[in-house]
């Protein structure tokens, strides 16, 4: 694999286990050394068991087997002091910043009227203020180097095209696409490019756990990965019911390259024709 970052540093959060730790890794083989972030703790309101500090070191193991740095902290993106203390500590570590993946992010359903005050304040806490939070830290340091940059925030498919049981969701998935087009206009003049990926189902935790699978097949007392498959099969255009982290960490990879150099502004579907139904 040609090493396309060679010299570079990149902040990914979410980054211990999941989309997060692909990305992760995929930006290391392109010789990206790492500031992981990462709540490593539960919110309250999210229906499946979220990351751990063991999730995180093992996140830095992998990338210090292909030989990268990697400097993890644990850090709720909610809190702009303790997000900001962690990547101003990383980039002192590693001496620049040049890729920033705005890409924690968690998942709830519930109808709007069983929709609850906390459900909403944390799912746009984490899913667009800390988006915000995160753009903000890492655009203050690209600025900074003088050398231009990338941005790119986790939005969703359904960001586009809605799904019902999901309105906090959406809403701030959505919130993502405006936020990536005026900070894009922003610090054009930096040559800083913001970006947005909008993927359909992908194979984490975040879908691979009961309670989504129970929102899908009420009817099932205990429904399985593979009685699920044919229900989110029906979501997508391809025959393929979830994508894999690699897929989109592998557009991630084109954006924050060369290649994509003159890319800003715009939302980038890996979702397997999601869209089209």
């Amino acid at each position: 694999m040609t090493r396309r970052l060679d010299g570079q540093v990149a902040l990914v959060t979410g980054a211990a286990r999941g989309q997060g730790r692909s990305h992760a890794l995929r930006l290391a083989r392109e010789g990206a050394d790492i500031i992981a972030v990462d709540i490593c703790d539960q919110i309250g309101t999210t229906p499946y068991a979220m990351s751990t500090k063991e999730d995180l070191a093992e996140t830095a193991r992998l990338v210090e087997e292909l030989d990268r740095r990697i400097v993890p902290h644990v850090a709720d993106v909610r809190d702009f002091a303790a997000l900001e203390a962690a990547v101003n500590d990383g980039v002192a570590q590693l001496g620049r910043l040049d890729i920033v993946l705005a890409n924690a992010g968690v998942v709830s359903l519930a109808m709007v009227n069983d929709l609850s005050a906390q459900q909403w304040d944390d799912m746009i806490g984490v899913n667009l203020t800390g988006v915000f939070h995160t753009m903000k830290v890492g655009a203050a340091h690209l600025v900074a180097g003088g050398r231009g940059g990338s941005i790119i925030a986790t939005s969703s498919i359904v960001a586009v095209r809605p799904v019902a049981a999901a309105s906090h969701y959406i809403a701030a998935k959505a919130g993502v696409i405006g936020l990536v087009k005026a900070l894009a206009l922003e610090l054009a003049e930096h040559r800083i490019r913001v970006n947005s990926i909008h993927p359909t189902n992908c194979d984490t935790d975040m879908i691979q756990n009961p309670a989504l699978r129970k929102a899908f097949l009420p009817d099932s007392p205990n429904p399985t990965r593979e009685e699920s498959e044919p229900v989110y099969q029906s979501l997508n255009a391809l025959p393929l019911p979830w994508i894999e982290p690699r897929d989109i960490s592998d557009a991630i990879a084109f954006l924050v390259s060369e290649e994509g150099r003159y890319i800003t502004g715009i939302q980038l579907p890996v979702d397997a024709g999601f869209q089209l139904k």
